[in-house]
């Protein structure tokens, strides 16, 4: 029996498999801070890029400013950004100077985790990213396998990879990534004792969803075979597309012997604060998901399910669903097994919309898989099936997008951008439109405190605002009331 540790990711990944990344804002978080900083979390998964830019475009708060605030609400608890390496809120590669520049900006504002996946596998620019973040002073790195099912993911290929990894004394951990819940017990029971004896002495953690009902026996059974560290939701924020319960993980495990130095309370109390805020805004609660044997064949992400069929609906072609499942599998093959992890799934399942609806295969192609055949999002794992290749690159918008310019230096940037601004707004301006972060500096600084008991009162409000306004208006709760008169007061 062992002691496990734990990481929360309900901030974070919590909320993007639940809530779309949309449910928490800055004030959301801050105001639970306290208590989630006493639960004993090894570390918070806390933002990524694609969380940095949602803080913008739909909260209209500052990113930077939402980690410097978190930090000093949660001194003892680090908080963890997530990385695809050379990319920052757009997923076309960036300039090496302004990665780094991200990466410094990253940790003064209070980020000393640092999770780096490289979902190709291409394990050289995986470990440049780690090179480039510890030069910039991240405290610990933890470098991610991506995990799938294909004909050449098995488990040589990821201890392989493993391998590599741990020779790097840029990388402090290592992590199985499992961002569709694919990994079970059983397949668990041969790949850990492979990556661990790739690894040696680095501590292993693993990463894995609850999307077919896997996820919690499977950390029950990596607990029992050496992983160290757990990746956990606090609830309504686990189960579901979400990660296992913190709460039922750290029951099972102690139930089977294991220590879990956490403090129950503290971590009752975050579960009762993020229920009352999901009630209040009208947020899902994780659920348990019913096993879907399917999934492990086409790992079509639900989001993209839903997408999917909508679109054939409305072309009145719902009826070629299992058409376009099928050729999903074809079309992943062909272009050499991408993990279906954003953006991949969305390429792949695009092409295979096409596909079917359309007169020929790769009669249609879209940009962004023209892009990944030239190479835009790495190297694949598996090079490109040789007759879709070449098929693809012979259309004449390949010809168009081989020539594109790469990405601007950071050089290039400043003298666009201007030299009087910060560095924090420089990179947002560099990846975003201007108006959203226009917005974003008009809106001020973003709220800091939050209760989900008034949120109902301000919502009525807020709805009120742009009508016209009644003589009274009355609002009743068992206890409470509030009454709103318009005009003089009453006569005594």
């Amino acid at each position: 029996m062992a002691s496990i540790e734990l990481v929360d990711v309900a901030m974070r990944d919590g909320n993007q498999s639940l809530w779309g990344a949309t449910g928490l804002g800055t004030a959301h978080c801050l105001q639970i801070a306290p208590v989630l900083d006493r639960v004993g979390f090894r570390a918070a998964d806390f933002t990524s890029s694609t969380h940095m830019g949602v803080a913008v475009r739909v909260f209209r708060e500052d990113p930077w400013e939402r980690i410097r605030l978190m930090h000093a609400a949660m001194p003892h608890t680090p908080l963890q950004f997530i990385t695809t390496g050379f990319r920052f809120i757009s997923w076309q590669a960036a300039d090496p100077q302004f990665m780094q520049l991200v990466y410094r900006r990253l940790v003064a504002n209070g980020i000393s985790r640092f999770a780096v996946i490289e979902p190709m596998h291409d394990l050289e620019a995986l470990l440049e990213s780690a090179r480039l973040i510890r030069a910039e002073g991240g405290q610990e790195i933890v470098a991610g396998l991506t995990y799938t099912l294909s004909a050449i993911h098995d488990d040589t290929f990821y201890a392989d990879c493993a391998r590599c990894l741990a020779a790097s004394s840029d990388v402090d951990r290592i992590y199985i990534k499992d961002p569709a819940g694919l990994l079970s017990p059983e397949r668990a029971r041969s790949l850990i004792p492979a990556v661990r004896a790739a690894i040696g002495s680095r501590p292993l953690e693993l990463h894995t969803h609850c999307t077919i009902a896997l996820g919690a026996m499977t950390c029950i059974a990596a607990a029992e075979l050496g992983v160290s560290t757990l990746h956990v939701a606090v609830d309504p924020l686990g189960s579901g597309t979400s990660l296992p319960s913190a709460q039922r993980t750290v029951a099972n495990l102690r139930e089977l012997g294991h220590t879990v130095d956490i403090d129950d309370r503290a971590l009752a109390a975050v579960s009762e604060y993020f229920t009352r805020l999901a009630h209040a805004e009208g947020l899902p609660l994780g659920a348990a998901q019913e096993f879907d044997a399917a999934f492990l064949r086409h790992q079509i992400p639900g989001g993209v399910v839903t997408t999917m069929q909508r679109q054939l609906a409305e072309l009145k072609l719902l009826d070629r669903w299992p058409a376009v499942i099928e050729e999903v599998e074809r079309v992943r093959a062909e272009l050499g097994y991408p993990i279906m992890v954003t953006p991949f799934p969305q390429m792949v399942c695009t092409q295979a919309l096409f596909n079917v609806i359309g007169t020929e295969r790769y009669g249609n192609v879209p940009d962004e898989v023209i892009r990944y055949v030239l190479g835009r999002f790495g190297r694949p794992t598996r090079p490109v099936n040789d007759d879709v290749r070449e098929r693809i690159l012979a259309r004449p918008r390949a010809a168009q997008l081989a020539v594109e310019p790469p990405a601007p230096t950071l050089a290039e940037l400043r003298a666009k951008l201007g030299h009087s601004i910060s560095d924090d707004e420089l990179l947002l301006r560099a990846v975003m439109p201007a108006a959203q972060v226009d917005a974003m500096i008009s809106a001020g600084p973003a709220r800091r405190r939050y209760n989900p008991q008034l949120a109902p009162v301000l919502s009525l409000l807020r709805g009120l605002a742009g009508r016209s306004i009644p003589d009274e208006l009355q609002v009743d709760k068992p206890g409470w009331r509030l009454r709103l008169r318009h005009g003089a007061p009453p006569a005594a």
